[in-house]
């Protein structure tokens, strides 16, 4: 069951389009259900509302496989270069002129925009819906790899199982990576983090998303028990690439919850 509607984000003064999936079950029981966070929301759940014509598949996966959780999609910015701003925790003074075409800064937004989430959304649907507030995750791909990962070290006590997928941390690499050495992610229960041989965006290449995601990886593993990172041989950076790693990703995070 698929529900849609808009929040307001304080600290942008905007609206934002939210997408919840609702397990069958929810309708027929009166338990509460653990909440998975998503950024990108317009493209995970079905292919006519994704931008590019391919979804994550999350509807479909999720109704076959009986998952009992919530998902919860938030669409990105669609004006101008808004997604880069929200999803880049700190600014990049370098990246615009090969990104978008012209020179500028870019970032530097995404700690509002994890704020919001924690702060404004999370509220939200936990007293909307029949959630396990201490029982919440966060997935994104990409740019929201990049903001996912920085949100498990602002709260990783809330966030405590993650899945970055394909990420650009390139865009934010130093301070991201200075960051995971102070943060303290001990209450971090699963990350799962992968990247693709065929991985690219403007001038960035596969092998610096390897070497990007190799970096982080690193520093991770010495922080998080459970933390999982995969190559994945000759996939791209797009949506039917991910799509084809929804199941594995889902059941790496939640395999330790099921019955």
């Amino acid at each position: 069951m698929i529900e849609t509607f808009k929040v307001p984000i304080s600290a942008f003064d905007l609206e934002r389009q939210v997408t919840v999936f609702l397990p069958e079950s929810y309708r027929q029981s009166s338990d509460s259900y653990p909440v998975l966070y998503m950024h990108d929301g317009q493209n995970l759940f079905e292919d006519s509302k994704a931008s590019f014509g391919v979804s994550w598949g999350l509807k479909e996966h999720l109704e076959e496989s009986g998952m009992n959780l919530i998902v919860v999609g938030i669409d990105c910015n669609h004006e101008g270069y808004g997604r880069f701003d929200e999803y880049g925790p700190w600014v990049n003074h370098t990246l615009a002129k090969d990104l978008i075409g012209e020179p500028g800064d870019l970032g530097g937004k995404g700690e509002a925009y994890i704020d919001f989430i924690v702060k404004e959304l999370k509220p939200l649907i936990d007293g909307k819906y029949r959630t396990r507030p201490d029982e919440t995750a966060m997935a994104g791909s990409s740019m929201g790899g990049l903001i996912s990962t920085y949100a498990a070290c602002k709260y990783p006590y809330i966030f405590r199982r993650i899945a970055s997928v394909s990420s650009a941390y390139w865009f934010n690499q130093a301070e991201l990576e200075e960051l995971i050495k102070e943060s303290d992610l001990s209450s971090i229960e699963r990350f799962y983090m992968d990247v693709g041989t065929k991985e690219g965006t403007a001038s960035v290449r596969w092998q610096d998303y390897i070497d990007s995601s190799n970096s982080v990886y690193a520093l991770l593993k010495e922080r998080i028990e459970n933390c999982r990172y995969d190559i994945i041989q000759d996939a791209e950076h797009n949506e039917a690439a991910w799509r084809e790693r929804v199941p594995e990703i889902l059941d790496y995070l939640y395999s330790d919850k099921k019955a």
